[in-house]
């Protein structure tokens, strides 16, 4: 028997946590303050170039199979495909015949993107690096659900119980290794026997 859906009361009081934005006036201003050549610039210049640059990391995040490593060493991000878990629930139709529908991902053969972030490399090491996380914008994530279910093979499979640091160190010992091979095969010549 199907589980009845009891639809979420839109104007029920929400608790929202208090946003910290970087791209405030302090910031401009101090940015200003630290860089006067760049003192003509107006504050929706300043934050358009920073939404501009956060997009095309994004972009070449989906664009990429092993994702972007972010610039001053603050980490990692990449798209990794997991299975789906049990409770997938398709909330739009669900609400429109009453009950609980699941998600079956057919067009992905049940996987699921999520969008990983590590810092947990040595040369990513700062103060305080276990705190950081992050959150996709809603471009961003938007735009990986639109792209994933056509490029869903081109993504890293991360299975549940793998370290995300462990794919890291097995990939760059796999490209060590064609690298040091690439280079021994470079001055080969099978017909010197010297």
């Amino acid at each position: 028997m199907a589980k009845v859906y009891k639809k979420p009361n839109l104007n029920a009081p929400r608790f929202r946590p208090k946003k910290l934005n970087l791209t405030n006036v302090d910031f401009y201003n101090k940015f200003i303050d630290e860089n006067p050549k760049h003192s003509t610039l107006t504050l929706k210049q300043f934050k358009d170039i920073i939404g501009t640059f956060n997009g095309a990391i994004w972009n070449s995040v989906i664009s990429n199979r092993d994702g972007v490593e972010l610039p001053e060493q603050l980490g990692f991000l990449f798209i990794g495909s997991c299975p789906r878990k049990k409770s997938n629930v398709d909330f739009k139709k669900s609400e429109h015949y009453g009950v609980v529908i699941q998600n079956q991902n057919w067009e992905s053969d049940q996987f699921i993107a999520k969008i990983f972030y590590t810092n947990f490399e040595t040369k990513y090491r700062f103060r305080n690096h276990e705190l950081w996380a992050f959150k996709g914008v809603r471009d961003f994530t938007r735009k990986v659900g639109q792209t994933y279910p056509q490029e869903w093979k081109k993504y890293v499979q991360v299975d549940d119980l793998v370290r995300v640091s462990k794919l890291f160190r097995m990939e760059k010992f796999i490209q060590t290794k064609k690298e040091e091979v690439s280079m021994l095969l470079k001055d080969y010549d099978e017909f010197n026997l010297d």
